[in-house]
């Protein structure tokens, strides 16, 4: 006969994978860094298409493969965080190469940023309960959404060459997390600090 009459503690869940967090990141670093690196004005514009690649393969199809192992593994921030960012990619990736919005195609590109700005500025809030090196991201995710949003919307080249930089700067930052995930996970110990808040 079965006993009802205790029940059992529920357990922390197990993650399924390995923490998917070191990919996420890498693919938003690499992909944003490039990008940036364009706005910022260190390439010439005409190099846009060469982002195009890692839009549709590693910020899009890898981060959002990131975000999917994240929702098994019950990491609400992290699904939402890499699968939003890797819609974000391919959304890009796809506004870039099909869509045609004529004469006010800096005003829509600026209004796509600027609701991307919005989503982050909220993920940005959350993020300041995981540790630094996610709070800065994403809070210099927001600068440069916005940066970039007000660009477009305003036609100010000036304000465009500020979000690649602040774009640069996110960049490094999801690179540190994501190197300081491999490492620390690949040394069995915390080398490179992310600081838990």
């Amino acid at each position: 006969m079965t006993d009802t009459t205790h029940t059992t503690q529920p357990t922390a869940p197990v993650p399924v994978a390995a923490d998917p967090a070191a990919l996420g990141l890498a693919g938003f670093a690499l992909t944003t860094f490039v990008l940036s690196a364009i706005n910022a004005g260190w390439f010439n514009a005409d190099l846009t298409p060469t982002v195009l690649g890692l839009a549709l393969f590693y910020g899009g199809v890898a981060q959002l493969a990131a975000g999917l192992w994240e929702f098994a593994n019950r990491n609400t921030f992290g699904a939402a965080a890499f699968s939003s960012y890797g819609a974000f990619w391919l959304s890009f990736w796809y506004l870039v190469t099909f869509v045609k919005l004529g004469d006010d195609a800096a005003k829509g590109t600026g209004l796509f940023l600027l609701a991307w700005g919005i989503f982050t500025l909220y993920m940005t809030v959350a993020s300041w309960k995981t540790n630094l090196v996610t709070a800065l991201v994403f809070s210099f995710l927001t600068l440069t959404f916005f940066a970039l949003a007000f660009a477009d919307l305003a036609g100010s080249a000036g304000l465009g060459k500020v979000g690649g930089y602040l774009g640069l700067i996110t960049a490094v930052l999801a690179w540190y997390g994501s190197f300081a995930s491999v490492t620390n996970f690949t040394f069995k110990k915390t080398l490179i600090p992310i600081w838990p808040l």
